[in-house]
């Protein structure tokens, strides 16, 4: 028997590589440093916060600041914001990519009478200010007796125009052929469509539960607009609550970022090898 080994190359050191090593080790400075400031800031005293010279270091060292945000009155109970926070994004997520994938399968396989011209108006409604719904959706809102309760973020952005035109041409660049054996075996629109289409848009339907849920997780506006009492808050809008009109805190201001980042940080982890992949793939291989 004879061993066989293999050996790795690495590849050399070439000026253009040495500066696309240190492109990315500089952009990756860019973005990270940030992060480390607002954690670090989050453990200081607003005192040292403001302090000059700035300092990476706590001096000294104190978690007042999450005590205080975790430790909040009745009137600013950020658990209570968190959970709901997490329960709006969730469910509105889900919702989003349900409705999505079944407008946008429609518009990219079945053939009806004026396919084009509701794909062309769900494309038209990117090019319109979110701020114009506003009303019309708080009307909307306030006829179904909504105003100040979850249901109001949750349900009116369930069908977004962006993630049916985004999975209906992920949709379209997926080969028929699987979809045409199928239905020569006997299978129906609706098994094809969960059985074939959705395990092969996994990539894509992650991606847009991410954008989803940072969409609604961030969300600062629609809240302000159509919560009114403390308890059913979220936390983009009731953190803003944590701050006086006179100064700032920003140890406290800090604290609260990093307890709403903490999901998202989660979220984008867990999901990152799904997003890439639909970002680099179109449809499959082979």
């Amino acid at each position: 028997m004879s061993t066989l080994t293999t050996t790795t190359r690495r590849k050399p050191w070439t000026p253009g590589r040495v500066l696309f090593w240190l492109t990315l080790i500089v952009l990756t400075v860019i973005f990270v440093a940030p992060l480390l400031w607002m954690v670090s800031t989050s453990f200081k005293t607003n005192e040292d916060a403001t302090a000059l010279p700035l300092s990476w270091l706590p001096r000294p060292f104190t978690t007042d600041a999450y005590k205080t945000v975790l430790t909040a009155s009745s009137a600013t109970p950020v658990l209570r914001w968190f959970l709901n926070s997490l329960l709006v994004a969730v469910a509105n997520s889900v919702l989003v990519v349900t409705v999505d994938a079944l407008a946008a399968y429609a518009l990219a396989r079945l053939r009806f009478r004026g396919q084009k011209f509701a794909f062309g108006t769900v494309v038209a409604t990117l090019f319109v200010p979110p701020f114009v719904f506003l009303i019309p959706n708080f009307l909307i809102v306030s006829k179904l007796g909504w105003l100040d309760s979850l249901w109001a973020l949750i349900i009116p952005s369930a069908g977004g125009a962006f993630g049916v035109f985004f999975l209906r041409q992920f949709f379209s660049s997926l080969p028929v052929d699987l979809e045409e054996a199928a239905l020569i075996e006997g299978a129906n629109q609706w098994q094809i469509f969960t059985r074939i289409v959705l395990p092969l848009a996994r990539p894509a339907l992650a991606t847009l539960t991410v954008l989803s849920f940072l969409t609604n997780w961030n969300d600062f506006l629609w809240p302000v607009y159509v919560l009114f009492s403390a308890e059913h808050q979220t936390l983009p809008a009731g953190l803003s609550t944590l701050q006086s009109s006179a100064t700032t805190n920003y140890p406290l201001a800090m604290a609260g970022a990093v307890v709403a980042s903490v999901p998202v940080l989660i979220l984008f982890v867990a999901a990152q090898r799904h997003v890439i992949q639909s970002v680099t793939h179109s449809g499959l291989k082979g």
